[in-house]
């Protein structure tokens, strides 16, 4: 006898019923739903996996200011042009774009004096290259140039590219599990049926890798991601021959 058909019935809330003298009538629904039969169900194993990527920062930002007085306009706008331009050269022979070096100035006058300052921002992709420049611009313009503490942090292409490269390890450890548990089972691991990203998180270190020995230098933060993801495959029977 074939009993591949149930019917269920639920009663609806009173709310819902007309009281017309038809409540039996119009306040029960009746559906009828399959039922696969054994042969015909998938067989299915879940399993979960997850991941940890660790960023360290991967640009870092530096601001060097210059500034003079004198009693023309001329005068220090020249005075400052040089310095500029020393600097800005630097930065070009070390292989710095100039879409990467952004320069502001400020004029103002006060009683006779005649102020200027300017201030090139640098950002570093290569931090090694970044403290060579630093160091040329010490050298050659010692006092006359002041050289902030650069400023480490991740751009935002980085970020995006470390949190897909987290969900894709998880999912690489829910397949290894997976498969090592089809095995032990004696089931051969069919294609993945479902994939769903459970849960992220992302925290910031300040720290360092020195434990705090080395206090005066800039600190390099870094970020860490995790990715939990839930992964369904399905089962094969690891006996049955291949057609």
């Amino acid at each position: 006898m074939d009993s591949q058909t149930r019917v269920f019935a639920a009663m609806l809330p009173a709310a819902a019923r007309e009281l017309d003298g038809n409540d039996r009538e119009r306040g029960v629904q009746v559906r009828a739903v399959s039922r696969p039969s054994p042969s015909s169900r998938v067989r299915e194993l879940q399993v979960t996996g997850t991941a940890e990527v660790c960023c360290p920062a991967d640009r870092v930002s530096v601001r060097v200011s210059v500034g003079s007085s004198k009693e023309s306009v001329n005068e220090v706008t020249n005075s400052v042009s040089r310095r500029l331009e020393y600097i800005l050269q630097a930065v070009r022979q070390h292989g710095v774009s100039d879409k990467d070096a952004a320069v502001r100035r400020f004029l103002h006058r006060e009683a006779d004096q005649y102020h200027m300052n300017a201030e090139v921002a640098v950002t570093f992709s290569d931090f090694e290259k970044m403290e060579r420049v630093c160091g040329v611009l010490l050298e050659k313009l010692d006092k006359s140039v002041c050289v902030g503490a650069p400023q480490f942090y991740h751009s935002a292409e980085y970020l995006s590219q470390m949190r897909r490269r987290a969900c894709v390890s998880a999912v690489e450890n829910a397949q290894q599990k997976a498969c090592e548990v089809s095995q032990l089972l004696g089931q051969t691991l069919g294609a993945p049926l479902l994939v769903r990203e459970e849960e992220t998180r992302e925290w910031r270190n300040e720290d360092g890798e020195d434990g705090g020995r080395l206090s005066h230098l800039p600190c390099t933060p870094t970020i860490t991601m995790s990715s939990q993801v839930s992964v369904s495959f399905s089962l094969r029977d690891g006996s049955r021959k291949k057609l």
